[in-house]
């Protein structure tokens, strides 16, 4: 018996030993689940608190273009037309002469006029001499008082008609000038309407000249850019200050294809139709590369937001719920926030709505950053466009090297298969 009682003791601790080396084992391999659990390392990004600013902003705005100066030459005298001096479609200069009709007929017309001023000069010298004669006789007693009324009447009459003679000689004159129909500005010609030889009258369309150079372009704004370009204006700038440039589709693989110039014009109604406002900008064209009637599209360079809200584009990504940011809680952990984008500024997103002046909002790269993420932030130094170039630079880069990967492996797979062909072959044998 006492045998059996000492066996058993020793089978129980036996037991018990074995249960507790097995509990140490359990822990030993939860420590290490625990360890394997552990949160990765922070990544580092750059991040910045937001705060309202004014945000550069380039807008661009349909246009048909044409030329507000061109003039259509009209005939303003009666005539043959004898001569045309200038080539359709050359440029031509204001003061230039392009059409005589008929000068000799006017300029003898204007000899005429001049021969009747002469006459009418000559009637009121004998006139006046008469009345001033009279004037004295009757001092004298020798005429009436009724012969120097009469001599002084017609002295009136007399210098009457030399002031009609004047008018005559200065409408003949006038007639003459229009007999050379000359150029009122410059720019380039058309088709002559009228071939020489017709007889034209006063009204007759003649040609058209187009001024080309400069050029200037009337297009619509939307009433927010026109009120804060209006804003803009006001805190000093002036509108001649706002560079524009104008875009040709039709010139896209040409060098000419941008015009430089200034914005000249901002309107001060809105039209109730458009809910636009009016504007117009000024172009050099010297080489006449543009042509009225081209659409075109006018770009305005240093318009801006004012007081708003933006982050790099490349800090907005696209969620189940729309567009969204990362923003940083109180532990540097990256947080999902929904937001309302607004206009796109170059390579600034503004956001309406989302965000607050303060938040910490990760403006790097958000590849492989989810919610929950450890975050290191780093200091953005304010430059949306270096980080945009950077995150495309360095996808780029991931793009060529993994096409150069499966180059690589397509090349290291084709000897090995025929290998394996051959080897099959030799097998079959």
């Amino acid at each position: 018996m006492k045998i059996q009682i000492r066996s058993g003791r020793a089978a129980l601790l036996t037991l018990a030993i074995g249960f507790l080396l097995s509990a140490c084992g359990e822990q030993e391999q939860a420590a290490q689940q625990n360890q394997g659990e552990q949160e990765p390392p922070p990544q580092a990004v750059e991040v910045t608190e937001m705060a309202r600013q004014d945000i550069p902003l380039d807008k661009a705005y349909p246009s048909l273009l044409r030329s507000d100066d061109e003039v259509t030459l009209v005939a303003r005298v009666t005539g043959f037309l004898e001569a045309r001096l200038f080539d359709p479609g050359e440029l031509v200069e204001e003061g230039q002469t392009l059409y005589n009709i008929e000068p000799d007929l006017y300029q003898a017309l204007v000899n005429e006029r001049e021969a009747d001023l002469q006459s009418a000069r000559a009637e009121m010298s004998r006139a006046q001499r008469d009345a001033q004669r009279f004037q004295r006789l009757l001092s004298q007693n020798s005429v009436s008082q009724q012969q120097v009324d009469e001599a002084q009447a017609e002295l009136r009459v007399a210098q009457a008609r030399v002031a009609q003679a004047e008018a005559a000689l200065a409408s003949a004159n006038i007639d003459l000038g229009y007999a050379e129909v000359k150029a009122p500005v410059s720019g380039m010609i058309g088709l002559s309407r009228i071939n020489v030889g017709n007889l034209v009258s006063s009204g007759t369309e003649l040609a058209t000249i187009t001024p080309l150079d400069p050029l200037e372009v009337r297009f619509q704004l939307p009433q927010r850019d026109a009120f804060e370009l209006r804003r803009q204006v006001g805190d000093g700038d002036s509108v001649e200050d706002i560079r524009a440039t104008l875009d040709v589709p039709s010139l896209s693989d040409s060098e000419q294809a941008q015009l430089e110039g200034k914005l000249t014009f901002l309107g001060s109604r809105v039209d109730e139709a458009t809910s636009t406002v009016q504007a117009s900008a000024t172009f050099p064209n010297p080489q006449a590369s543009v042509l009225p009637g081209q659409f075109v599209r006018v770009s305005l360079e240093g318009l801006k937001r004012f007081d708003v809200l933006a982050v790099p584009e490349l800090a907005v990504t696209q969620a189940l719920m729309g567009p969204q940011v990362f923003v940083l809680d109180e532990d540097n952990k990256a947080r999902s926030r929904t937001v309302s984008l607004g206009e796109l500024a170059g390579p600034w997103q503004i956001i309406r709505e989302g965000l607050e002046t303060g938040d910490r909002v990760i403006v790097g790269d958000p590849a492989g950053i989810e919610p929950g993420t450890p975050i290191d932030p780093r200091e953005f130094q304010g430059d949306a466009g270096e980080i945009v170039e950077q995150a495309e630079q360095e996808q780029a880069e991931e793009q060529a090297e993994e096409q150069a990967e499966a180059q690589a492996a397509m090349q290291d797979g084709a000897p090995g298969d025929e290998a394996s062909g051959s080897e099959e072959g030799e097998e079959d044998e």
